[in-house]
């Protein structure tokens, strides 16, 4: 915490070596909890790169983080994600590819995990945004839950018990496709 502290105020005077470091540090974590949330790898590019011109924006004029930037990056990368979102809803879009292949499996592997992916891609609007955030920083990021309660500002018990509703929510989501397919 005391190096993420005076990483801050380098970066509040505008080092470029700190200023790199934490891109460094946390680009690629904050770029998993954005394409969770979004699941197109450009357009998750973007909005993760948005968060970092945000930053700098917020250096420069004197809005910065004061205490913790691994939180104000999470808070930021949520909120850009949700003004993509409603974004979104203003303006029908065809999407062209929604995959996320793995390399280690084969190609009815991957079909089979690319249609369960888009399922449940297609079943998270259904939640609320508190389950989604939750779901996306414990399975998205692989945040404990200490530390997602930590950065939703919650309880830990209210971080497990939306993680519960989420998944059940899910699940009978989920479930409830699968039966309509078989009928």
């Amino acid at each position: 915490m005391q190096d993420e502290y005076s990483l801050l105020s380098r970066a509040r005077a505008l080092d470029e070596a700190a200023l790199a470091q934490i891109h460094d540090t946390y680009y690629g974590p904050i770029f998993r909890y954005v394409i969770y949330r979004v699941s197109e790898r450009t357009v998750a590019e973007d909005l993760t790169s948005e968060v970092f011109l945000r930053l700098l924006s917020a250096l420069r004029d004197r809005s910065a983080p004061q205490k913790t930037l691994r939180g104000w990056l999470y808070a930021v990368a949520s909120h850009v994600v949700n003004d993509y979102h409603r974004q979104q809803y203003k303006q029908a879009q065809v999407k062209l590819q929604e995959s996320l292949p793995s390399p280690a499996t084969g190609p009815a592997e991957r079909v089979a995990s690319t249609l369960r992916w888009q399922e449940v891609q297609a079943a998270l609007p259904q939640l609320t945004e508190a389950q989604r955030e939750v779901l996306g920083l414990r399975f998205g990021q692989e945040l404990s839950i200490r530390e997602t309660a930590h950065l939703l500002g919650k309880s830990e018990g209210a971080v497990k018990q939306l993680q519960a509703r989420a998944v059940a929510a899910l699940s009978r989501q989920l479930r409830t496709e699968d039966d309509e397919e078989r009928v």
